[in-house]
């Protein structure tokens, strides 16, 4: 089995520094492949110099003539890698030094694995520690059968997180048609879990061996509540065209999921305070606000992320 780390980043030269000296720290020996999207800070150059000083590591660098975008970029590098499985990381996230060889072992426990995913702790800008994502299932690590994954996706009872929590099989990347730009920097990364996860079974790793930095303003933070919404509703109702048959009937109606969904974007922009988007909040919490399985679904998520623990009977432990 070998990895492919590939690192996207784009003018942070000095933040691509640091998560790259992560890739170059991993226990087993892996690829790493840098996708920079035409920044104009010296990255080029830094990179292309670092090649001639590092010969003993497998370097590849791209940079794209125009910016391209993150989804894009992210399809480039997995086109350039050449490893079996891919562990994404943007240039602002890090790993810890055992990520790989952790992931390595828990995948082959499970080789009919198409998705892995870790905790991550969430920092600041600072590198200060913020939070550390919720556990899943029980033991070291559990797995999640393939046909169970889209039903827990649905729910929000699986959590993949991330890119920087995530590795998946390149094979199964490649057949989902890898990332779409229409999502880029809303839901791109979720929405191609969903169809990585078309392709095989979910490991859960429960370690923390990423950091993602949180930054106050951040781009996605800057969406308007209505378009992360609209999103949202399309990224639900691709997931539940896919949900396994045996849950088909178990499964709230759609329109109780949009209501839920409506819920909760009204609420999160009700916390934000953004006058920009009140008015439509407002009118969307309405329209879900009559729906009790909307508030059904609403407080079971709110639960979960009290106990902190995604603890369900159709995870399986590992080890």
């Amino acid at each position: 089995m070998k990895f492919s780390i590939l690192i996207t980043t784009y003018n942070r030269i000095k933040l691509l520094d640091r998560a790259l000296q992560t890739a170059l720290s991993q226990t087993i020996p892996c690829e790493i492949v840098i996708i920079d999207d035409c920044s104009d800070d010296g990255t080029k150059d830094y990179l292309e110099n670092l090649g001639h000083t590092l010969p003993q590591h497998n370097i590849i660098y791209h940079r794209n003539e125009t910016n391209l975008g993150h989804s894009q970029s992210i399809n480039i590098g997995v086109a350039r890698a050449t490893g079996d499985w891919i562990k994404t990381l943007d240039d602002d996230d890090y790993l810890d030094p055992q990520c790989l060889e952790i992931m390595q072992e828990a995948i082959a426990l499970r080789p009919q694995a198409a998705i892995c995913s870790c905790r991550v702790m969430q920092v600041n800008g600072k590198g200060e520690n913020l939070s550390v994502t919720e556990s899943v299932g029980v033991g070291h690590v559990c797995y999640l059968p393939q046909e169970d994954i889209h039903c827990g996706m649905l729910l929000e009872e699986v959590p993949f997180g991330t890119p920087v929590q995530v590795a998946f099989r390149r094979d199964a990347f490649l057949q989902s048609g890898g990332w779409d730009s229409y999502f880029d920097a809303n839901f791109d990364d979720i929405d191609s879990w969903v169809k990585i996860a078309c392709f095989g079974d979910a490991i859960f790793i429960n370690r923390c061996l990423a950091y993602r930095t949180l930054w106050d303003g951040s781009y996605n933070k800057k969406i308007p509540i209505s378009k992360r919404l609209k999103t949202h509703i399309l990224i639900k109702q691709k997931i539940y065209s896919l949900v396994h048959p045996k849950y088909q009937k178990k499964i709230p109606h759609f329109t109780q999921i949009e209501s839920y969904l409506k819920l909760h974007w009204s609420l999160a922009a009700f916390k934000q305070g953004d006058c920009r988007d009140f008015i439509h909040a407002t009118r969307i919490f309405w329209e879900g606000a009559f729906s009790r399985t909307a508030w059904q679904l609403l407080y079971r998520k709110r639960l979960l992320k009290y106990q902190k623990n995604f603890s369900f009977s159709y995870y399986l432990e590992l080890k």
